[in-house]
């Protein structure tokens, strides 16, 4: 069982939490999203594998996670883009943002997410037991599908999006 960081609305740590226990309960915990360009400028998508206990099937950056209990945030970023892309590279953190969801199936995201670019241009190798497919897409197309078809794209990624198109 994994235990997640929970915080105040500063973000200031304040305990832990069981991961699914603190989606439960919508507990407000850190967490973090990973945006990765190409040299194209395209945006990486990842489809969420069918098997997550939120938001399967549905299209989302390319990672997101939570730090654990005594991790940097640095090192999470790493760490857990490793684990579910199987690439690293250098990220930059580019702004925070605290969001509230509640799911149909009775979770609730309640973070303050840590957002973080990066770029890379190689072959993706994704962990199949945490994503069901990637792809590479025109910014702009994005912020169009999102508009068009919201249903497809997760929460988060809706704002992160809204975030990056303001500027």
């Amino acid at each position: 069982m994994e235990e997640i960081i929970l915080v105040d609305e500063k973000d200031n740590e304040i305990g832990s939490c069981e991961k699914l226990e603190a989606h439960k309960k919508g507990l407000l915990h850190r967490a973090f999203s990973i945006i990765i360009f190409n040299s194209r400028h395209e945006f990486l998508l990842q489809r969420r594998a069918l098997t997550k206990y939120h938001c399967p099937g549905l299209w989302s950056n390319a990672c997101c996670s939570h730090p654990r209990l005594n991790e940097t945030l640095q090192n999470a970023i790493h760490r857990r883009l490793v684990e579910e892309m199987g690439f690293d590279c250098y990220l930059k953190k580019k702004f925070v943002f605290n969001y509230k969801v509640s799911f149909s199936n009775g979770l609730i995201e309640n973070e303050i997410d840590h957002v973080f670019l990066g770029r890379y241009d190689r072959k993706i190798d994704f962990n199949k037991a945490e994503v069901e497919e990637v792809k590479w897409v025109n910014f702009k197309d994005l912020i169009k599908d999102i508009k068009e078809n919201p249903e497809n794209y997760t929460p988060w990624l809706k704002i992160i999006v809204n975030f990056l198109e303001m500027g």
